[in-house]
This record gives structure tokens, sequence and C-alpha cells, in this order.
């Protein structure tokens, strides 16, 4: 299995060193790795390009700079840059994987995701479960349902992204790359690695504070599709997040913003696949809450 990599990042000097030292200690290393420059202004070219310079297997690419925007994730840059670097891959690849530069892997990432795509031809994309850095420096892990992959380690199986891409660049698509697969008759599923979780030094949806993070989840729920009953139990769920009760309110007011100004969201028969998958989860919570 020919395993391509790709990481894009932007001002990421602060992680980028923790992130390129956890490659070095990967006991599977990729078939191409490629560390590409999505126009940053610090010095994250710099470290990217000294740490390809002895190792073969990396490439670095570089995007230019972009005009500054009030939020990059809004259109998910990061995504437009991930498809533009698949396009710049040199070798046939079998597995495609998207990575955040601000993570640090567990040293046995690739080794055991490839193991798991190997030993499963439906499993489509397929991720590792990742944990934070309390305040305390305990490590706690991140919410993550099992079919769901987050953005920061996607591995894509070749057949599955020629049918799920190409894409909207927009925000859920994190969400709506998985549905899609799921449509196909593929499995999504994220992993625990022997090893340990790999950490995320930057806890998802908290780039420029989490208020507003959790406003940005509400409109990626509206963009993939995700119904109002799904939301309004969403953000009951996320009350007793931090912040406290504002954060939970700001994920429904980020949907209801999405609605009110008809933004671009999935077609209707994505739609009601989510729908489907949505009411048998909430029918097998109830059904375990039931027999405790």
């Amino acid at each position: 299995m020919r395993l391509a990599v790709i990481a894009c990042f932007l001002n990421e000097e602060a992680y980028l060193p923790t992130f390129l030292q956890s490659l070095v200690a990967q006991t599977r290393e990729p078939d191409r790795m490629l560390l590409v420059d999505d126009g940053s202004s610090d010095g994250s070219l710099r470290l990217a390009q000294e740490f390809a310079q002895r190792r073969p297997w990396v490439r670095v690419l570089s995007r230019s700079r972009r005009p500054a925007e009030r939020d990059r994730l809004a259109r998910a840059a990061e995504l437009e840059a991930f498809c533009w670097a698949v396009e710049q891959l040199d070798i046939a690849w079998d597995v495609v994987a998207k990575l955040d530069a601000d993570l640090r892997l567990s040293t046995d990432t690739f080794a055991e995701l490839e193991r798991r795509l190997e030993a499963d031809p439906k499993l489509g994309i397929a991720g590792a479960d990742q944990s934070i850095i309390a305040p305390d420096g305990s490590h706690v892990r991140e919410r993550c349902p099992v079919n769901h992959v987050r953005g920061s380690t996607k591995f894509y199986r070749r057949a599955c992204f020629e049918q799920v891409f190409p894409m909207p660049f927009r925000l859920g698509w994190d969400t709506s790359d998985e549905v899609r697969a799921r449509m196909h008759g593929w499995r999504t599923q994220s992993f625990s690695m022997p090893a340990g979780d790999p950490i995320h030094l930057r806890p998802t949806a908290t780039q420029d504070g989490a208020v507003r993070g959790h406003r940005r989840n509400g409109v990626a729920a509206y963009a993939y599709g995700a119904a109002p009953w799904w939301v309004l139990l969403g953000g009951a769920r996320r009350i007793g997040e931090q912040p406290r009760i504002v954060g939970g309110l700001n994920f429904i007011a980020g949907w209801l913003t999405a609605a009110l100004r008809s933004d671009p969201r999935a077609d209707a028969d994505q739609r009601a696949f989510l729908a489907r998958e949505h009411r048998e989860r909430l029918r097998r919570a109830l059904s375990r809450s039931t027999t405790r």
C-alpha cells in the first residue's frame, strides 16, 4: 500500500517543529510527504525546507500569499490547499492522508491506520482519535463519534477519494466527505492508536476563539445538512462545555444565521441520508439509556 501524506500549514512556526519531529519518529515512513506552505508570513516555510533537505521522501510546495481574510476557515482554504497538493503528487498512491501541522503524532499513527485500511477493504476514510493537553497537563480525548474522522487526520483510500471528490470548498466539508463516502457504501471510522493518541496542540475550533469556533461549527452543520432538531440537540449537549451555555447557544445561532442567509448546503439526497443516520443514532442512544 503506497502512502502519500500531505500537511498544509499557514503560520504554524510555533507548532511545526513538534509536528516534524513526530514525522521522523513514525515506525512507517510515508512513500511521499508533501509539506505545503499556504502563504505563511512567519518562519514556517524555512522550517519545512530545512526539514526536507536531508529526507528524499519529503517535498516542500509553496502557495502564494493571499489578501488577509476575516475568517479564512469559512471557505475551507485548508481543503483547497490539500486538493491542490493531491494534484501535485508524483507517485501512484493507494492512500492519501490530510494532516494538520499542529499535531504531535503518536509513533504508530501511519502504521496503525495503514493496518486498519488493509484489514478492511470497505474502510474508505480512517483517522486517529486525538487528545488535547488540559491546563493541569493531563491528556483529555476530544469527543469524536465513531464514524467521524476529524479533518486533522484524514486517511482516504483512493477509490473512496475519487468517488467523494471534488466537493465544494466550504465549512462542514469534513463531515460532508464522510456522508458522501457512506452513501457510496464505504465505512468511515476513527481508531485508538496503540502507542497513544496524537496530541492536538491547538484544540479543535479554537484557532480564533472558542465562542467563534462554536458558531462556525453551527454554520458547518447547516452546510453539511443537519436538520433543525439535530442542531437543537447538539446545542443542548454543548451547554456544559467551555464556554458554558454560551458555546451551545452560539452553535445554534450559527446554524440559524446560515439558514437565514440561505447559505449553500448539501443537496437533498445527502440531507435525507444524514437525517436517517441521525435518527438511528438517537434511537440507539435512547435504547441504551432505557436498558441501564
